[in-house]
């Protein structure tokens, strides 16, 4: 590689991925005084030029200037027993003479130094160009395994970037591959990672086929990006009702919150701001045209559309659906404990199967829920009116 292709390959990165040139040449740069010092055994104090304008490659060698009597002191100091000493300052004091021994390969006196510079001063440096006939080699191999580094950093930072603010969201992609653990998602410039884990317990995943997945999180390492994947997170219902339900997507219709026990129930709490809007009606459509296209994208989840309203009272009697003819009484409000108390009927209902409906009731209101009958509540000295 002569330096016309060098400059070329740095001129190349810049415009095709879109890397800061000073950044390609500062790597290089490093690496290559890297692979010098390997390749020809040098001490520390080498660096390596490359002339921005014309990609030639230059290696300086340099030497400090430093005070030769620096070193006896050291020596001096090296000696001391310091055992003996009493005085903890004076220890400290001590303390503070750094050891130092001259080497005639990368230091220079002060009389050496000012033969070849008359004004030069201690802590100065003096250089002197060692190129070797034959670095080219050494710099193609260097050169090529940077420019190899760099390109995948660029595109590693390119997908991260485009998908750092897709987190949280909701993607469409091609089911790739899939192993012990995992599905991998292909989403154009890159692979997400869905574990099986995180699809809907019962749904049947086919190689090749479109899937719409929730982004959980944007991640890197030393391979590469990495980006998590679910099926199975609340927020996967979240955005499915932006996708499905316009008034969502375009603000008139607002989604309080989202309560889910993925594969069996998903309570949903929505509302508007505008009065003539029926929140819960839009979202089930016309003869339950849109939820039953969001039941049939969750594998038959049962979903309750519940309307959200800041009496919390009445939130908690929605979110307790399908119970019906329940009393909620708020116990607590600085706490968000209620009681709710039910008859025989709806005590099933309102407690769901091993305490689902009122679990995610719970989670959905952020209230703690304590299910009573009316019997329970009369022998706790508590009278409803019916």
């Amino acid at each position: 590689m002569n330096t016309k292709e060098f400059k070329k390959a740095v001129d190349l990165l810049y415009e095709e991925k879109g890397i800061d040139k000073e950044i390609i040449y500062e790597a290089l740069e490093a690496a290559l005084t890297a692979a010098y010092k390997k390749n020809y055994n040098s001490l520390s104090n080498v660096r390596v030029e490359i002339n921005r304008e014309t990609g030639e490659i230059k290696v300086f060698s340099f030497k400090t200037v430093v005070d030769r009597k620096e070193e006896e002191k050291y020596k001096k100091f090296s000696d001391i027993d310091f055992s003996t000493i009493n005085d903890e300052d004076e220890a400290d004091d001590g303390g503070e003479i750094l050891p130092f021994i001259f080497d005639d390969r990368i230091h220079l006196t002060l009389e050496e130094a000012r033969k070849i510079v008359p004004d030069i001063e201690l802590g100065d440096t003096i250089e002197e160009e060692v190129t070797p006939k034959d670095f080219g080699r050494v710099a193609a191999a260097t050169a090529k395994q940077v420019v190899v580094q760099k390109i995948r950093e660029a595109e590693k930072n390119v997908i991260i970037s485009e998908f750092a603010d897709k987190e949280g969201e909701m993607v469409v992609g091609l089911v790739a591959m899939e192993d012990v653990r995992n599905y991998y998602i292909d989403l154009g410039k890159t692979q997400g990672i869905l574990p099986k884990t995180e699809i809907i317990p019962g749904e049947t995943i086919k190689m090749g086929s479109s899937i719409k997945v929730y982004v959980t999180k944007v991640d890197s390492n030393n391979k590469g990006p990495i980006i998590l994947l679910s099926r199975k997170h609340y927020g996967f219902v979240k955005r499915l009702f932006e996708l499905e339900i316009p008034e969502i997507n375009d603000g008139i219709i607002l989604v309080y919150s989202v309560a889910r026990e993925a594969g069996v129930r998903t309570k949903i709490a929505v509302y508007s701001e505008n009065e003539r809007v029926d929140a819960v009606g839009s979202c089930i459509g016309e003869r339950g045209s849109r939820i039953a296209r969001i039941i049939e994208e969750l594998n038959g989840e049962k979903v309750d559309i519940v309307e959200y309203t800041t009496n919390a009272s009445k939130f908690i009697e929605n979110a307790l659906s399908p119970a019906r003819d329940v009393h909620v009484f708020i116990t607590d409000e600085a706490k968000h404990e209620a009681m709710v108390i039910v008859n025989d009927e709806n005590l099933s209902l309102a407690i769901g199967r091993k305490g689902l409906n009122v679990k995610l009731a719970s989670r959905l209101t952020h209230y703690k829920i304590d299910v009573k009958t009316i019997e329970d509540a009369k022998a706790e000295g508590i009278n409803i009116v019916e």
